[in-house]
């Protein structure tokens, strides 16, 4: 951890300094407001589902590209191995304006910039695919390979670019009595964006077969990307420029572009709290989705699912998960606290992999589906009290670069979920060869034991802590900034 030293009379001065400063306020955050916020996020939600379900789906079914699973994991994953820019892009927000805003003007551009970056990651994919049909393992195919893993890449650049930003948007415009509820609404709206977006995936993925793949699947990648375009746009419009409370923070006014990116990394290691949670949310994210690359084929293999019907899985988990927010928030935290909400959820998501598990021997769609329905439910009350956690282990002067840090955590952990899911299934196949079930059971189960994992961890979390700690450093270092 940072070893910063004290000096009572020097924190003591430019506390007193910088409280002097101007404090100009904003008005409050109305309801409506929040909604349009959460369009955005609703969005990326859909953008999740378009890469992580039908995307990986098409490039891995024998029937269409036939890509094994490994290549497809490894090549997906890169979008979220770049995940340590979101701490940069944080910190950049925090300090640099563009397009005369801290957060909207990296939300619209980034926006503009994925869409173009995934609607090219799904040209080189079809050309991979053919690659592989030609000519198998060859120096083509492997610079087709190479080739996919730099465009999802640089999307994954692209998102990183806009979705950190506007995490911490979310906590420029909000205070302490209203921040869990904006929370609670965006992230709802994200699940809404998966559930539509398999919706209407679905309806656009109709009647795909080999002969017209490329043409179906581009009219996909251009029609969705461009609404999550539109909805980032209204999403954000005047929002910082009327709400944000950015400028009034004491603790930053007049200082936010003399903030590092080394300052902030001093802030943010000032605790070891900060390690210890960054450890839960990277655990519990692969304990969520590690099964996310193999949800699709498991329905299709095991079930007999159509493409359609096995990308409709996502909207059943996505309705659970929405349940689930609305019953933890209202219901179950208030009576059980944030922290025993989060384990319980946990708990719960790992026995929803063993009933999963169960389903399969019985080959009945729709037991699968209630069991995504189950572990939606779980994942609600997992991911409500994780994120009420998160909230209260952000400190405000540095929201930018702490989104940055629980976002990476998030972020590596999806890409290791992406990659581990696709070895894992290839594992299970050779462990198990005459078995579908107990090849993808190794999976599931596996997931199952990273949440326990997770609950461990969780039991050594400690907001007072963090707060005490990170208050300090964050006083100490602005006051020798100070001095400098």
């Amino acid at each position: 951890m940072a070893n910063i030293q004290r000096d009572p009379e020097v924190n003591g001065s430019a506390a007193t300094a910088l409280s002097s400063q101007p404090q100009p306020s904003a008005p409050p955050l109305p309801l409506l407001v929040m909604f349009r916020l959460g369009l955005f996020q609703m969005g990326l939600g859909m953008m999740s589902l378009l890469t992580l379900g039908v995307l990986n789906r098409v490039m891995i079914d024998p029937e269409l590209l036939a890509i094994p699973a490994t290549v497809v994991g490894g090549s997906l994953a890169m979008h979220q191995l770049v995940s340590p820019a979101r701490v940069w892009f944080g910190q950049l927000s925090d300090a640099k304006p563009l397009l005369g805003t801290h957060r909207s003007g990296y939300v619209r551009l980034g926006s503009v910039l994925f869409a173009l970056c995934i609607f090219l990651a799904v040209q080189v994919v079809c050309g991979l695919g053919q690659s592989f049909a030609n000519s198998g393992w060859s120096p083509a195919t492997y610079g087709w390979i190479a080739l996919a893993a730099l465009m999802f890449a640089l999307y994954g650049l692209c998102l990183s670019a806009c979705s950190t930003p506007f995490a911490a948007l979310l906590v420029d415009v909000s205070d302490e009595h209203n921040r869990s509820q904006l929370v609670g609404i965006v992230w709802s709206m994200l699940m809404v964006g998966i559930a539509g977006g398999a919706i209407g995936s679905a309806v656009l993925l109709r009647g795909l077969d080999a002969e017209n793949l490329q043409s179906t699947i581009n009219r996909l990648f251009i029609i969705i990307p461009a609404v999550v375009i539109l909805l980032g746009v209204i999403a954000t419009w005047g929002v910082e420029e009327r709400y944000s409370r950015y400028g009034s923070r004491s603790t930053l006014v007049g200082r936010e572009d003399q903030i590092t990116l080394g300052t902030a990394i001093k802030v943010l290691t000032a605790s070891r709290q900060t390690v210890i949670f960054f450890g839960f949310l990277a655990l519990m994210t692969m304990g969520l989705f590690i099964q996310q690359p193999i949800l699709e084929p498991y329905g299709g293999e095991v079930f007999g699912m159509t493409v359609s019907q096995s990308t409709q899985l996502n909207a059943f988990w996505s309705l659970g998960i929405l349940a689930g927010i609305v019953v933890t928030g209202f219901f179950i935290v208030p009576k059980l606290g944030k922290q025993t909400t989060t384990r319980l959820g946990c708990l719960l998501v790992a026995l929803s992999f063993g009933l999963t598990i169960a389903s399969g021997f019985t080959g009945e769609p729709r037991l699968l589906q209630l069991c995504m329905i189950l572990f939606g439910l779980a994942s609600g009350i997992t991911t409500n009290g994780a994120i009420s956690l998160m909230l209260d282990l952000t400190a405000a002067e540095t929201a930018g670069t702490f989104i940055g840090a629980w976002g990476l955590a998030q972020a590596m952990s999806q890409a290791l979920s992406t990659l581990i899911g696709g070895a894992l299934l290839d594992l299970g196949r050779l462990l198990f060869p005459t078995s579908s079930v107990l090849a993808y059971a190794t999976v599931f189960g596996v997931e199952a034991a990273v949440m326990l994992l997770a609950v461990y961890l969780l039991g050594r979390v400690s907001v007072a802590e963090f707060r005490e700690n990170t208050n300090r450093a964050l006083t100490e270092v602005l006051a020798l900034e100070l001095e400098s």
